[in-house]
């Protein structure tokens, strides 16, 4: 089969098409013909070595992928051949076969084509797990999220409004700000033009999603109403902050955050099941739709990294497998 490997640490040159040997499933696995497959900046972070260094040569990078099921082992009882799935992956996602964990697939929900359901499953885990999970968002509650714009962010807007939340966003154009909005944001801050700090200091904020990090830290921990819930999942401005200890200790605030990628199978199982319980009825009703940029054939996944570099996408690039 064909997959992009990665060669070395370093940019977008080193990803390289190769032939790999297909993957052949164990037991609690489904191999999967790859149709789509969702880029996320933590693929241009292992591409960098930023998570292991000379450990990611010959790595086939990639977190999420749709497709069909072709072959299923022993222990995977509720998947059959031809059943169409999306489905969350430790790496291995850039070619055109998966071996998965049959307990991380989940169906195509109604409605979706494979390609926008190669979307779904790194943002709604990633929201699930951090915002309703880890930070608790209540349905009455306030929900800020920094890179309103990006998959995470339109995931998260999207999920939280149907639910009975306002959801507040940044993003860094008008055109990026007015998505979100349309998407069901109450308010879009555009972050060049405008502190968001001084934009949103009358709101009654209880959760925070933020991927930047940085000189936001501060000012989100002042924004945090009493008892509020910070929550990283990126630092893109830096992961070195200076922070006031009162505002914590005075408004009682929690910071936490969380990487996806390296946690374990049994979590990410359990985790599966709650999305699809919680979030999959949302997408069959319409009430959580596909924001797809750009999609970009297998062997141009240099050019698809380098378009989530500059950050001028909207929602999900995506690879595709042709036939």
């Amino acid at each position: 089969m064909k997959a992009i490997v990665i060669t070395r640490p370093g940019g977008p040159e080193v990803l390289q098409l190769q032939e790999r040997p297909r993957p052949v499933p164990a037991a609690h696995e489904v191999l999967i013909k790859v149709k789509a497959i969702g880029l996320n900046r933590s693929d241009l972070g292992l591409r960098e070595g930023k998570y292991g260094g000379a450990l990611v040569n010959g790595v086939v990078p990639g977190l999420e992928v749709a497709g069909e099921v072709v072959e299923v082992g022993a222990s995977a009882p509720r998947w059959g051949v031809g059943d169409q799935v999306c489905a969350l992956l430790t790496d291995g996602a850039y070619a055109e076969y998966a071996a998965i964990d049959a307990r991380h697939c989940l169906p195509v929900p109604a409605g979706w084509s494979l390609e926008e359901a190669a979307s779904l499953p790194e943002t709604t885990f990633t929201v699930w797990s951090n915002v309703f999970q880890m930070a608790a968002l209540q349905p009455s509650e306030t929900v800020l999220v920094h890179g309103g714009s990006s998959g995470i962010g339109l995931t998260l807007i999207q999920i939280a409004t149907a639910l009975g939340n306002k959801v507040l966003a940044t993003a860094g154009t008008a055109d990026k700000c007015r998505d979100c909005e349309k998407f069901g944001a109450a308010r879009c801050v555009n972050y060049k033009e405008e502190d968001f700090e001084q934009a949103f200091k009358e709101e009654k904020i209880n959760v925070i999603l933020d991927m930047v990090g940085g000189d936001y830290t501060a000012k989100n921990l002042r924004l945090l109403a009493p008892d509020g819930r910070l929550q990283y999942i990126n630092a893109m401005n830096g992961p070195k902050v200076e922070l006031s200890l009162l505002d914590i200790m005075t408004k009682r605030l929690r910071l936490s955050g969380s990487m996806l990628r390296p946690r374990s199978a049994e979590f990410k199982a359990a985790l599966a099941a709650e999305v699809e319980k919680h979030v999959w009825p949302l997408a069959a009703s319409g009430q959580l739709k596909p924001v797809i940029y750009k999609t970009f054939p297998l062997a141009e996944a240099a050019k698809a990294q380098e378009l989530m570099a500059s950050s001028e996408h909207i929602g999900k690039i995506l690879l595709v497998n042709e036939g």
